[in-house]
């Protein structure tokens, strides 16, 4: 059999996500109906997907949609910037990375968003909340990863550039940080996650705005298919969010 025929089509491995998915839904709504699954907990996926125009009308979830996608970006941007500097600055000072990234990494996995009531009273009941902690939350893996891909450059590149005598600025931008993008937006898709996570959580905790309060809402007067139909707009964020970060990716590294 030739190389040709063993590489699948473009079109298969989404195709076989897809049905994989329809099977899974089809899967839950035979158990639900048979009662082997509490109807009170999980609803029918077809009660969820007949409850789409319901929400989409009446809980205005195209703007609330279009608030959480803002702070989400907004943080994105905060995070990317930040942090790509930041494990630059701590690649490029020995002594920085060495007393700093232990501390980074444990503060990847605090729970901050435990911390909302602290940033209410800085930012009070506003958007700057939301961002400000999903920014934080977001932070660390794309310090880690941009030290990560700048320290894994290869050193025989490195020493081509001082062969061409490149000053310090002209190595980072035409050698290290090409060579450690992919690394970076790895670093980058994982702090848009937890961006995600914690835009959609403190939405909910503080109940203002976005697809957050949408759930809190529906969750309280217990309509179950239009709460499991809002968390489904937050899964179509993370989507769009990883849909643009690759095609990000691929333009800047064509």
């Amino acid at each position: 059999m030739s190389a040709a025929r063993l590489i699948a089509p473009h079109w298969l491995p989404p195709l076989v996500g897809i049905g994989s998915g329809v099977l899974f839904l089809a899967a839950i709504e035979l158990l639900v109906r048979a009662g082997a699954i509490n109807r009170f907990i999980v609803p029918l996926p077809s009660e969820v997907a007949a409850s789409f125009p319901r929400v989409i009308t009446e809980e205005d979830i195209l703007h609330r949609f279009a608030q959480t996608a803002w702070e989400c970006f907004a943080a994105s941007f905060l995070l990317t910037g930040f942090g790509v500097a930041l494990g630059a600055l701590m690649h490029r000072v020995r002594l920085i990375r060495l007393a700093c990234e232990t501390w980074v990494a444990a503060f990847a996995s605090a729970p901050l968003v435990l911390a909302y009531p602290l940033f209410l009273v800085l930012f009070g009941r506003s958007t700057m909340t939301i961002i400000m902690l999903a920014f934080l939350s977001g932070l660390p893996p794309v310090v880690l990863k941009t030290v990560e891909g700048l320290a894994a450059t290869r050193r025989v590149l490195i020493n081509v550039g001082r062969s061409f005598k490149l000053t310090p600025a002209q190595q980072f931008w035409k050698i290290l940080f090409p060579s450690a993008l992919p690394t970076i937006f790895v670093g980058i898709r994982l702090g848009m996650i937890f961006a995600l996570i914690n835009v959609v959580a403190v939405e909910f905790l503080i109940n203002f705005g976005g697809l957050g309060q949408v759930i809190n809402e529906l969750a309280e007067r217990y309509d179950l298919p239009g709460t499991y139909a809002a968390i489904s707009f937050v899964m179509l964020v993370s989507i769009v969010f990883f849909i643009v970060t690759e095609r990000a990716e691929r333009w800047l590294r064509s």
